[in-house]
């Protein structure tokens, strides 16, 4: 089969190899569409930690070619929980898995979907409905992370949520902001993310700090950072109003650092928050895109066969792209 390795720094290729024979407690899933997250770039820039020879790729869904020994139906289509916690480590006693000292990552520490075939656990593969669009079941892997920071922002109804960047994360934010009840603005210099945003749900989409305020004096309840760029991060905690909070839900590289102003956060009573991976909620996602809650298809920006995933992923992506996706199958 053909599959996408990560070789080393700069180094990544799409080669031959074995189809993988699934191990004990995995399935073979034949790989339907694996999305081009912006930490596959980190990756290959080495700005994120991983393990070099791997096959990227960890958010895909597919069908079951092969169920080993589990109980899962050849046939059925599922979506994939790339984080596979120990559950003995102290973190995993607390109930605190997705900080797992001894985590498997698929796509970072095990071969990925970026691939036209995977062996997974079966024990983290969601099922998904027939008849859902194959390209749809590439989104829950964003859409449970993003859960994950929302729930620890909280938005209330009758709130205000900034959500900074026009990427994937910050448009499932918009939208999960949206379904609480609060008043929703996007912040991007895009406009045609701006535009985007207004059609998914947001109320007000702004491309600079000063129409906000034109908007909301006071800054905002909730500020949900999904850029991953040092300066807005810095700038979250300026953006939320006095006793507001702020989830830092955007990834920068290793060891980049950011400037933020104690004094006023503490004066302000600003509360900053950060959030990493998709703990418990996997399963929530995949409902959410198969029933439509949580509108996924206004956010593929173009579909790549395999043999282009590489020259994507090294490259920056094309401006006003939400999401790219895989499609490995021929």
């Amino acid at each position: 089969m053909r599959a996408t390795q990560l070789f080393a720094t700069g180094d990544i290729r799409t080669v031959d190899v074995d189809i993988p024979t699934p191990a004990r407690g995995e399935i073979l899933i034949k790989v339907e569409a694996s999305g081009i997250c912006g930490t596959d770039r980190h990756l290959y820039h080495g700005e994120f930690p991983s393990v070099p020879g791997k096959i990227l790729g960890h958010e895909f869904s597919g069908i079951v070619v092969d169920s080993g020994d589990t109980a899962i139906a050849e046939g059925t289509r599922v979506t994939c929980d790339p984080n596979t916690w120990c559950g003995t480590c102290d973190q995993c006693q607390r109930g605190r898995v997705n900080l797992c000292v001894n985590n498997v990552a698929t796509g970072i520490h095990r071969d990925g979907g970026f691939a036209q075939y995977c062996a997974f656990p079966a024990s983290k593969a969601v099922t998904l409905p027939s008849d859902i669009d194959p390209l749809h079941g590439a989104f829950c892997e964003p859409l449970a992370c993003t859960l994950h920071g929302m729930d620890i922002g909280a938005a209330r109804a009758g709130e205000t949520v900034l959500v900074i960047g026009g990427g994937v994360i910050g448009l499932l934010a918009v939208q999960i902001a949206k379904l609480s009840g609060a008043d929703v603005m996007l912040l991007t210099r895009s406009a045609e993310k701006q535009a985007l945003g207004r059609q998914i749900g947001a109320d007000h989409a702004v491309g600079s700090d000063t129409e906000l305020r034109e908007i909301w004096p006071e800054g905002a309840d909730l500020v949900v950072e999904c850029a991953g760029v040092s300066s807005t991060v810095s700038q979250s905690a300026k953006l939320a109003r006095t006793g507001g909070r702020v989830v830092i839900l955007g990834v920068l590289p290793q060891g980049e650092q950011v400037s933020i102003e104690p004094f006023d956060m503490l004066f302000r009573e600003i509360q900053m928050h950060f959030s990493f991976l998709n703990p418990f909620t996997h399963q929530r996602a995949a409902q959410m895109v198969a029933d439509g809650t949580i509108a996924v298809a206004p956010l593929i920006s173009r579909t790549i066969p395999l043999e282009e995933a590489a020259a994507a992923i090294a490259s920056p992506p094309p401006r006003g792209e939400v999401r790219a996706i895989v499609v490995p199958q021929d």
